[in-house]
């Protein structure tokens, strides 16, 4: 798993490297941008070869200091670079100074950009804010992000025959917050809060607020390049949030293992004409490894559910009672209640499942019904959760059961670092007392004791086909799946979620929720299992 960090993490890292002396902040600045230029000629080669046109936006701060190492650099290499700076240089900080003075060239007051610099740049450099915004942006800067959004939904060539320049933003588009992706409203009704660009570079490791919220639409392509900081010189932190971007190394099955040594997982289905959710949650269940697959059933469903399955079991579950009896068993070691299932029967059946009626608590996920069901009191489900649960609210659920946390999430922000889904997730789980997976695009996964990951399906990674009914209640039976057979509950939403992603990219566009399992076999193929 990869590194998001935070602007303040990155600053302790940079902190602690200058401190031990491997490097100084000067020298930091020159490699960030050394890997701009970089980054520049990599993603358009065109621009490595001959003389072109430069603008660079510079701001107050150590952001702008890296504009101008830019500046400097593309100015070496025989381009013609104008430089537009964002307030006053002699409070820029010293190490932002020294290249403002290194630069051999004018710099305009940022207050004279519309006199001309977007005459046919064939780069445009934002160096403006970078990750230390805290407050929204006001001024003029507003009517500059109006002119980068234009026409950002073209193709790159027809951008180009439009005469619209190469946008590259140093570590963030500005106005968009390094923490949570989220945008400082500058209260200009016809101008975007932030800017935008097709390609951002970022050092060391990537940041939060790229793949959160608005980080991905604004953001463009995102590079991470080196500034020379040793991993084993950065200072660790538990608070550090990672990135789900790895194969799973542990779903092959071994030769000598039986079904049973992968688990035995229940999934409830709800009443007649009500059973497809649990259906799909079941199916994928099976197709990610479980041994054995049971859909307990109300009697009124169960010609309905048994001419829909084959390599699944059937048990009636009618009520309380029933699933006490169902729950004596000990070989089901891994429950999955909610799709489908109706609010009142959620309602009954959720306390049993946790413990309740003599069962033995056992690794569970909580899914639509069975959060929706305890809308007006959530607390009632809090004091029942244990640490082997997973719950999968999608935003509405999150609403229902966190309405607090919600509000602070939604509410608009008005300085930096602003809230985010990650700390939505985190302070939720803590609550909760068991693993809280936030879904979306940005689907944040939190554990009581602040452990945090991010699966992001955005960028190259995108998976928007999983904008379809039942996607979600697959997404539940993968967590099951893994949970019967063992997996730790944090490992088991982390490691569904990847895959209910990659599923997803590999089926591409038609999918549908019944194609999601179906497609874990190839996916497994391309992993090697």
């Amino acid at each position: 798993m990869a590194e998001l960090l935070t602007a303040a993490q990155m600053r302790a890292i940079e902190q602690a490297a200058i401190a031990s002396g491997a490097v100084t902040g000067l020298e930091l600045m020159e490699r960030a941008g050394q890997g701009v230029v970089e980054a520049v000629f990599e993603e358009w080669p065109e621009l490595a070869e001959g003389s072109h046109r430069a603008v660079v936006l510079c701001g107050p701060g150590n952001n702008g200091g890296d504009g101008f190492v830019v500046a400097r650099l593309l100015k070496e290499r025989g381009w013609d670079v104008e430089v537009f700076l964002y307030g006053d240089p002699s409070r820029l900080p010293p190490d932002a100074k020294l290249n403002y003075e290194r630069f051999d060239g004018d710099v305009v007051s940022f207050d004279d950009w519309w006199d001309g610099p977007f005459t046919g740049p064939d780069l445009l450099v934002d160096a403006l804010f970078g990750t230390g915004l805290a407050r929204p942006i006001g001024g003029q800067v507003p009517e500059l992000f109006d002119m980068l959004w234009d026409d950002l939904d073209l193709p790159p060539s027809e951008r180009r025959a439009l005469g619209v320049p190469r946008v590259v933003a140093i570590d963030l588009p500005s106005g968009l917050c390094s923490d949570s992706g989220r945008v400082l409203p500058n209260g200009c009704e016809h101008f975007p809060d932030c800017a935008a660009a097709e390609l951002t570079v970022t050092f060391h490791a990537a940041k939060l607020g790229q793949i959160l919220d608005w980080g991905p639409k604004s953001s463009g392509k995102v590079v991470v390049k080196s500034i020379g900081i040793e991993e084993d010189a950065a200072p660790r932190s538990s608070g550090i949030v990672t990135s789900i971007d790895w194969a799973p190394a542990c779903i092959d099955k071994l030769a000598s293992e039986h079904k049973y040594t992968h688990g035995h997982a229940l999934i409830l289905a709800g009443g007649f004409g009500c059973t497809g959710a649990a259906r799909l949650a079941a199916r994928g269940a099976l197709r990610i490894g479980a041994g054995l697959v049971t859909l307990g059933v109300p009697g009124a469903a169960q010609m309905e559910v048994a001419s829909q399955i084959t390599a699944l079991m059937l048990r009636r579950v009618e009520d309380a009672e029933g699933l006490a009896e169902v729950l004596s068993d000990d070989r089901l070691n891994a429950l999955c209640l909610g799709p489908g299932m109706g609010l009142e029967r959620a309602k009954a059946l959720v306390p049993v499942a946790l413990g309740g009626c003599g069962a033995k608590p056992r690794p569970t996920v909580l899914d639509a019904d069975a959060l929706s069901a305890f809308e007006d009191d959530p607390g009632v489900l809090f004091a029942k959760l244990h640490g082997s649960c997973v719950i999968t609210p999608h935003m509405g659920e999150f609403a229902r059961l966190f309405p607090d946390i919600m509000h602070k999430l939604t509410e608009t922000p008005t300085k930096g670092p602003a809230y985010s889904k990650v700390d939505a997730c985190r302070e939720a789980a803590a609550r909760a007392g068991c693993i809280v997976l936030f879904k979306g695009p940005d689907t944040v996964i939190a554990a009581p004791d602040g452990r945090c990951s991010v699966n992001a399906a955005v960028y190259d990674r995108a998976a928007p086909w999983l904008a379809t009914a039942g996607s979600g209640d697959v997404l539940a039976g993968f967590i099951t799946g893994l949970l019967a057979r063992g997996f730790d509950p944090m490992q088991a939403a982390e490691t569904a979620a990847w895959l209910h992603v990659e599923c997803a990219r590999s089926f591409g566009p038609g999918l549908i929720a019944e194609d999601l399992p179906e497609e874990l076999p190839k996916v497994f193929r391309s992993l090697g299992q």
